[in-house]
């Protein structure tokens, strides 16, 4: 379902299984080579990728188990990660496709004890910018 907001393009808020990321190879290959920075209370690691996806974006979150031992605390945070992601990723989206790059992002969560949505939102807006910014030419 597309949500037009009058500008250029219609929005499509949704968050689709092609641009989750999965592939382990990717995963582990993103900690080796990316780059990453910390924006309270999550942390980015990301790196421009040559794949043929039909977004211009691959996404993942994860949470300490450690910090958080039970699943349901874990969940709800990756959950508020997925959702802050998908509310803000619009601005990075448009650029990417425009200069035709992919990128692989991941978001760790590193707070020590849960925060409100509006923080995590926040701070997801923020790291938005900040890929723009380092995307640039």
């Amino acid at each position: 379902m597309h949500r037009f907001t009058g500008k250029d393009e219609p929005r499509d808020f949704s968050f689709r299984p092609g641009e989750r990321l999965k592939s382990r190879k990717l995963i582990q290959r993103l900690f080796a080579e990316g780059h990453s920075f910390g924006q309270y209370p999550l942390r980015v690691v990301w790196l421009e990728v040559e794949e043929d996806w039909d977004y211009p974006v691959q996404f993942a979150q994860t949470v300490s188990r450690r910090k958080f031992p039970r699943a349901v605390q874990r969940n709800r945070l990756k959950r508020q990660m997925r959702e802050a992601w998908r509310l803000s990723r619009h601005r990075l989206y448009k650029k990417l496709r425009r200069e035709n790059k992919k990128i692989a992002v991941m978001l760790l969560y590193t707070a020590a004890e849960p925060l409100p949505f509006a923080t995590i939102k926040n701070a997801c807006r923020k790291i938005i910018r900040r890929l723009e910014n380092q995307l640039s030419p």
